[in-house]
């Protein structure tokens, strides 16, 4: 996307009344920021921080040397996915200081995607742990870093994944990607929930 087409806010239309809430959420430096302001349709909100030299006794920067900024708080984006309805997306920071931030963030969540790096697998069994806690659906996307390929059957073994989850590959970079990881997880919402509509209703005696 070029920087012409990001600076353009687009207004929210007066009719749209259904505000529906995804975080996107995964360990340090995996692609969160990247993947909200890739696909906003507004420029979005980012609390990014110059990452100095006095974080790296807080932070392990080891896998992550090209980084220089970081999420200090969550990032915020919104697309219109209808006249009505309104997709607000809010990415998580990944540190682990900052994970009591997460449980707020999930308050109020449609559903998630778990971004992952595939190179440092371990750094995604917090997000997938706390929305389990929480009992939020989510799926998880492999961001592409040009590193070795993993099958999906390995990467879904190492994060011990329900079968029922999800996992696609993405370029948090591309808007259209990213479009395409939020298409799979609507996709997986409307089955999750069309679901629990279904079952009966357990009586009480």
């Amino acid at each position: 996307m070029d920087s012409a087409t990001s600076d353009v806010r687009t207004p929210l239309g007066a009719s749209a009344d259904n505000g529906l809430k995804i975080v996107v959420v995964g360990g340090f430096g995996v692609g969160k920021t990247t993947l909200v302001r890739s696909v906003s349709e507004i420029r979005p909100l980012n609390t990014e921080e110059t990452m100095t030299q006095a974080g790296e006794a807080v932070d392990d920067i080891s896998e992550v040397r090209g980084k220089t900024a970081t999420t200090v708080a969550f990032d915020f984006g919104r697309i219109s996915l209808d006249a009505r309805n309104v997709l607000y997306l809010f990415g998580a920071p990944g540190q682990e200081r900052f994970w009591f931030l997460w449980d707020r963030l999930f308050s109020g969540t449609l559903g998630a995607v778990v971004l992952v790096d595939t190179r440092r697998i371990d750094d995604s069994w917090y997000a997938i742990d706390r929305l389990e806690h929480h009992g939020t659906p989510f799926i998880v996307a492999c961001n592409d870093f040009g590193g070795p390929r993993h099958s999906p059957e390995a990467v879904r073994d190492a994060l011990d994944l329900d079968p029922q989850v999800p996992l696609v590959s993405c370029d948090a970079r591309s808007r259209e990607s990213s479009k395409q990881v939020l298409i799979a997880l609507v996709e997986h919402l409307q089955a999750h929930y069309a679901g629990r509509a279904a079952r009966p209703r357990q009586e009480f005696v």
